[in-house]
């Protein structure tokens, strides 16, 4: 059985190491793009269980990306589950209507374990 993919897109490196593991932990398989374009584009050809999507991203915003998936709820992304963050909370809070959380960084590692594993529950096997 294999598991379901989480795709990271986030800029920051190192955040993208602890957040890999972090959604290990949680039985996904993980995925990192690290622009807002290049992470678009995967998602057009694939269908993540879960993103977990920085607002502040070069090439394409976060919250760009996360419009452009809610606007398509019909089809290929009406079952993705959004997890937003950001730095910055006032940009979080143009994002509460369209993702499924927003998380104000920092976010640890135990923090994001914890809110993905009750995500991971709702996927089918």
């Amino acid at each position: 059985m294999s598991k379901p993919l989480a795709l990271i897109v986030e800029d920051n490196e190192d955040l993208t190491v602890i957040f890999s593991k972090a959604l290990e932990a949680a039985g996904y398989a993980t995925e990192v793009m690290m622009e807002g374009d290049k992470a678009w584009n995967r998602l057009e050809t694939t269908q993540p269980a879960l993103v977990v999507l920085d607002l502040h991203l070069p090439n394409l915003s976060g919250l760009d990306i996360l419009r452009r998936l809610r606007a398509n709820t019909n089809g290929h992304f009406g079952n993705i589950v959004v997890l937003a963050i950001s730095a910055d909370a006032r940009m979080a809070e143009l994002a509460e209507e369209d993702a499924d959380l927003v998380l104000v960084k920092p976010i640890t590692f135990s923090q994001l374990r914890d809110l993905s594993s009750r995500f991971r529950a709702r996927v089918p096997e």
